[in-house]
């Protein structure tokens, strides 16, 4: 047997890898700038791209009622949309109006509390020797300062929102009505992407759109529902340790929920430092010990057990994409973040799908035709396969015709 480098001087071989890895550079380099540009782009038509990003997920949410409302009381889309947007708004309005009183009361106090907190375990800290006050001023003094400086915005995000009052009136007003339109016309979409895309390509962005579609809506209703228990068992344990602020702290915790691994732990660590301040040393301990049975609870059974493997994101991506979201984008980014990079795992696996299967594939001829070996055989033992192989088919589209 031959060696394909055979006859081949250093040169050439080295050559060869010269140019193949200039080659691949020069592709990822390409696919870099794209990845630039797209970012750019992303930034610049953010104020279009939130509205659109928040409509999608309500969407998720609100999508099965508008079908059932559809499907069961046999009403057209529009009158169907109109209901279950018009339902959903009630239960948040009436919520809303049970919660505000407690929150809004209260949500100012969080904030104090916490610096306190922090100024308390500075000095138990410090009477404790367990390291020196230089150290624990240079450790403390950056969030103690940060949570001091950020208590009206810490308030008045939880009834706000995100950004000035006129600029969120304005996203909530575009986002209800994609809503509207996104339940009245969704289903319309994928025909029609399948329709512009062509026999080939049609069916594949179908494909991605509908897993796409199936994994953002499980995540957000999955997120919704562990959040809601996790905030259940964390208000609880915050009501029996005696903490006078539990009912916005177990509010923070189900929003906090939405950003995995970086919320509960901010939410977690403000509850433990307010239980320092309002109880004492021993419930602080208690809160935390219930934060990680939550944690525990919700990161080993619940999620394994309401989300689908192929939705789980292994938790160094998650992190990843919380902090650069919350870099680029703020709170909302953060927010935002998992469900963008739960559905572009879904687009990577069904490409790998795709690739797989490709290769993967077996070919009719190697099913069909016999493979030799380069060695010698008894005549007797490789002529019945060969003509099997050649007889078999010929006979077979004989009979077919």
């Amino acid at each position: 047997m031959t060696d394909s480098s055979e006859g081949r001087t250093r040169d050439q071989v080295i050559g060869d890898g010269v140019a193949w890895l200039s080659r691949w550079s020069l592709r990822w380099l390409l696919i870099a700038a794209g990845a630039v540009l797209l970012g750019l782009i992303i930034k610049v038509a953010w104020p279009i791209i939130l509205p659109v990003a928040l409509a999608l997920v309500v969407t998720t949410v609100l999508a099965p009622v508008s079908t059932a409302f559809q499907r069961w009381l046999r009403l057209p889309s529009g009158l169907a949309a109109a209901a279950t947007l018009v339902g959903a708004i009630g239960v948040v309005v009436l919520v809303s109006i049970a919660l505000a009183p407690s929150i809004s009361g209260q949500a100012g106090e969080i904030a104090s509390d916490a610096t306190s907190g922090v100024g308390r375990l500075q000095e138990w800290v410090q009477e404790s020797n367990f390291v020196s006050k230089a150290q624990i001023d240079a450790a403390l003094e950056g969030v103690q300062e940060k949570l001091s400086s950020s208590s009206s915005s810490i308030a008045s995000g939880v009834l706000v929102g995100v950004g000035a009052v006129t600029s969120a009136l304005i996203t909530l007003v575009v986002t209800l009505i994609l809503t509207f339109l996104f339940l009245k016309d969704g289903s319309r979409f994928r025909p029609w992407v399948r329709e512009l895309g062509g026999e080939r390509a049609g069916r594949h962005l179908d494909e991605v759109l509908s897993k796409a579609w199936a994994t953002l809506g499980g995540f957000i209703r999955t997120q919704a529902l562990v959040s809601f228990i996790d905030a259940i068992f964390i208000g609880l344990g915050l009501v029996l340790v005696g903490v006078p602020l539990a009912i916005p702290l177990a509010v923070l915790t189900f929003f906090g929920g939405f950003i995995p691994i970086v919320g509960a732990f901010v939410v977690g660590a403000i509850a433990v430092l307010v239980a320092l301040v309002s109880v004492d040393f021993t419930g602080a301990l208690i809160v935390l010990a219930v934060i990680i049975a939550v944690q525990q609870l919700e990161g080993n059974v619940l999620s394994p057990w309401l989300q689908s493997k192929s939705m789980n994101l292994h938790a160094g991506v998650v992190l990843l994409s919380v902090a650069l979201g919350s870099t680029i984008f703020g709170i909302i980014g953060a927010f935002l973040a998992v469900p963008t990079v739960a559905v572009i795992a879904v687009i990577l696996r069904y490409l790998n799908d795709q690739v797989t299967l490709a290769e993967g594939t077996p070919s009719p001829t190697r099913e069909t035709l016999p493979q030799f070996s380069a060695e010698p055989t008894p005549i007797d033992d490789a002529e019945p396969p060969r003509r099997a192989a050649v007889k078999r088919p010929f006979l077979g589209r004989l009979r077919g015709r």
